[in-house]
């Protein structure tokens, strides 16, 4: 929100950004006993009207709950350093961070690849 009102410097939140956990609500594939069936996670991702894939995060879990509630089994999640997350994300995919909130960011590709750099 600081940034948003101009009371903080773009590049100071971006730092910030890089720095902090996030949170990437992840498919969770159980079976009739609630016990975890795959081991490999599937995260939340869109696809934009170019056809863009859009990786969806979260500052924390709590901002993801209404959201997710539109994905049927998204209810849990991975909570990991941006830096990290980045790293694992491919070239050419975008980023909504805290997508329908005030606080919320979005990232075209360019700007998440230069942030990987």
């Amino acid at each position: 929100l600081a940034a948003q009102s101009r009371e903080m410097d773009g590049e100071l939140l971006m730092q910030e950004l890089l720095q902090a956990d996030r949170f990437r609500p992840i498919l969770e594939k159980e079976d009739m006993g609630g016990i975890q069936i795959s081991q490999s996670a599937t995260p939340l991702s869109l696809t934009d009207e170019s056809g863009t894939e859009i990786i969806i995060l979260f500052t924390s879990p709590e901002r993801a709950k209404e959201f997710v509630r539109d994905y049927p089994g998204y209810g849990g999640g991975l909570l990991a350093e941006m830096t990290w997350i980045l790293e694992r994300v491919g070239s050419g995919h975008g980023i909504s961070l805290n997508p329908n909130w005030p606080a919320g960011i979005d990232m075209e590709p360019g700007m998440v690849d230069s942030l990987r750099k």
